[in-house]
Formats: structure tokens, C-alpha cells, sequence
């Protein structure tokens, strides 16, 4: 299983800080929906401080969460995959303080820096790896709970 990753520890330490350059602090209540499935995706957050639940809509009354995300982790990806849309809602779990980036700066600054885009890369995808194995870790204990109901 590979390791749960931050993105700003991971990152080099001149990297990481030409990345915080374009870093503003912002904060969002508790309960606050921050991005809806489907939406523009032009930002990304390193949440600071609280908790945020990543959802999944099953119906329009229903919505599953699919991942909790705490204090150093990234939250948004799909600002860096066409066709720019979020995959999952997320929500505010708790007062939530955080860096946020606007997607277009960043790539601007990693296309003048090689190293900080191809780090940037490397540790989104490593993030991304973990949270795949997270959830078929979750679908196949659900799976084995339901197989072992039935008997």
C-alpha cells in the first residue's frame, strides 16, 4: 500500500516554496460546500486546519462520502486534468482553515519551472495512487460485509 503523502512536506524545499508564493490563506465555515461534482475546477486547497468530506451524489437526495480529509492534505486535483471539472463535492466537515491556489498561476509558474511542475506532478499522482488504494480498500470490505450477510 503506498503512503499517505502531503503535498507541501513532499514537495522540495525550493519548490515548495515557489509554490507558496501564489498561496492565500483562506477560511471556510463550518458545513460550507466548497466545490460541487461537475463544477469549474480552477483552484486547489492544502487544508491547514479542520476537516473536509469529499461526496459523491447517488441520487438527488443522497450523497455518499467517499474520503475525509484533514489538516496538510490536498484537497482538488482535477484542476490539473481536461476537462477542468470537479469529480466529487466537498464540504466544510468543521471550520476549515486553508492555502489556495489558482490553478492558472500555478501552471504558469510550473511551466517556468520544470523542476516545481514535475514535483507538483509526482506528488499529486502519489496522492492520487493512495487514495485509489484507500477506496477499493473500503469497496472490498463493504463487498465482504455484504457476502457475509447473505449466509
Amino acid at each position: 500500500m503506498t503512503k499517505a503523502i502531503k503535498l507541501l512536506t513532499a514537495l522540495p524545499p525550493p519548490q515548495r516554496q515557489s509554490l507558496m508564493t501564489l498561496a492565500q490563506e483562506v477560511s471556510f465555515p463550518e458545513d460550507t460546500r466548497i466545490f460541487e461534482a461537475g463544477g469549474k475546477a480552477d483552484r486547489f486547497w492544502v487544508i491547514r486546519s479542520g476537516a473536509v468530506s469529499l461526496d459523491q451524489r447517488v441520487n438527488s437526495l443522497q450523497r455518499v462520502t467517499v474520503a475525509s480529509l484533514g489538516s496538510g492534505d490536498l484537497l482538488g486535483w482535477s484542476w490539473l486534468f481536461p476537462p477542468h471539472e470537479w469529480d466529487f463535492g466537498a464540504e466544510a466537515f468543521s471550520p476549515v482553515r486553508a492555502y489556495e491556489f489558482d490553478a492558472a498561476a500555478v501552471l504558469r509558474l510550473c511551466e517556468q519551472d520544470t523542476q516545481l511542475g514535475l514535483a507538483l506532478v509526482r506528488s499529486v499522482a502519489e496522492i492520487l495512487a493512495h487514495r485509489l488504494e484507500m477506496t477499493r480498500g473500503k469497496l472490498m470490505e463493504q463487498h465482504a460485509g455484504r457476502g457475509r450477510s447473505a449466509l
